[in-house]
């Protein structure tokens, strides 16, 4: 049994949702780091930060990079929203933390219907296919300005005192909805050349975002009883042209002396927004057992990160391994290479312009 994706070895890779975890000045730091070392520790291939708003909280791009120092192996990948922010400074800051993180950073690009949003930074408020049309022209651009700077752009030739090649940095030229931007970066090109860039499915296919376009997209369904024909289904639709499939999955686990319905309250589980597992964690292996087969990865979203990945660190991780389930964790590797995608060569290298 294999899954049909790109992971090495044909299993796939566990990522952890670490929202619950804050940033910024402690507690919130120390809270964070916490976390972040227990799911490197628990053999976790990536984290995840998301960007929901919360008072005196950093956003998931500033959470991710405060990370990237503390950790060796495990990929670190913000949700930065595409419709109403400045793409120009997406991509430097997402190549920053590459660089922070040695090689360990990717991009969920995310497209969020929020009229306040618009209104805050005047533009107007997309909706529906629009916001796939913002997410694919943040994305474009943001690609375009990691290769305007070709990796050997950086000389630091001290006999002529001159620190850049010129010639090796490029402008974009690119057109947006609404923006235009003339490049090149601010900054060099990231270690891993492109980012790993995670889509929502909904926001890729005809007329949408170009499949090519991203490395992974993200799926979900009503039930955990359906993800894996979900994944079939999202397969199916892009066709050829699919890149890596990753599972979004709420959890629930039994523990501390608690069922996992007791812990959910009663509360009846939004079905509306993602798959909810609640169960213990035996139950939890055998289902992602099940859905590594036929998706790359799963993406977790622990009810309480606290409690959960305690769980998942003690149980359900190490009976993956123990079946053969998961892909290694990549020693001294990138994002990249987790997905099994090579280091792209810049699209301008055979081209020069002066600055």
């Amino acid at each position: 049994m294999s899954n049909a994706g790109n992971t090495p070895g044909g299993w796939g890779f566990l990522a952890l949702e670490l929202d619950g975890a804050t940033g910024g000045s402690a507690p919130g730091a120390s809270a964070l780091a916490a976390a972040v070392l227990a799911a490197e520790s628990a053999g976790f291939h990536a984290v995840t930060f998301r960007d929901s708003p919360a008072e005196g909280r950093l956003n998931a791009l500033q959470r991710a990079a405060y990370a990237g120092p503390l950790t060796r192996q495990i990929a670190l990948i913000p949700e930065v929203d595409t419709a109403y922010t400045e793409p120009f400074h997406v991509s430097t800051q997402l190549a920053s933390l590459d660089y922070v993180s040695g090689g360990r950073a990717g991009w969920i690009a995310t497209a969020e219907d929020n009229p306040a949003a618009a209104a805050a930074v005047g533009r107007t408020h997309a909706t529906g296919d629009g916001l796939a049309r913002e997410a694919a022209a943040s994305i474009e651009v943001s690609r375009r300005l990691w290769d305007s700077w070709e990796d050997d752009a950086v000389i630091r030739d001290v006999a002529s005192g001159r620190y850049l090649d010129a010639g090796k940095l490029h402008y974009v030229d690119f057109d947006g909805p609404g923006y235009s931007v003339k490049g090149p970066s601010i900054i060099p090109r990231p270690l891993q050349g492109q980012l790993p860039v995670l889509v929502p499915a909904s926001l890729v296919g005809d007329g949408l975002i170009d499949p090519s376009a991203v490395d992974a997209v993200l799926v979900t369904a009503p039930t955990p009883e359906l993800l894996a024909d979900e994944v079939r289904d999202v397969r199916e639709r892009l066709g050829g042209r699919a890149p890596a499939v990753v599972v979004e999955l709420d959890v629930v686990l039994d523990a501390r002396g608690q069922d996992a319905a007791q812990r959910l309250g009663g509360v009846e589980p939004d079905r509306a927004q993602r798959a909810r597992f609640a169960g213990p964690a035996a139950e939890l292996a055998d289902l992602l057992t099940e859905v590594l087969e036929v998706a790359d990865g799963v993406r977790l979203h622990p009810a309480r990160l606290d409690i959960d990945l305690e769980e998942l660190a003690r149980l359900v991780l190490p009976e993956l391994r123990r079946r053969g389930v998961l892909a290694p964790v990549p020693q001294d590797g990138t994002f990249r290479d987790l997905l099994g995608l090579e280091r792209p060569a810049s699209r301008y290298a055979a081209t020069a312009v002066g600055i």
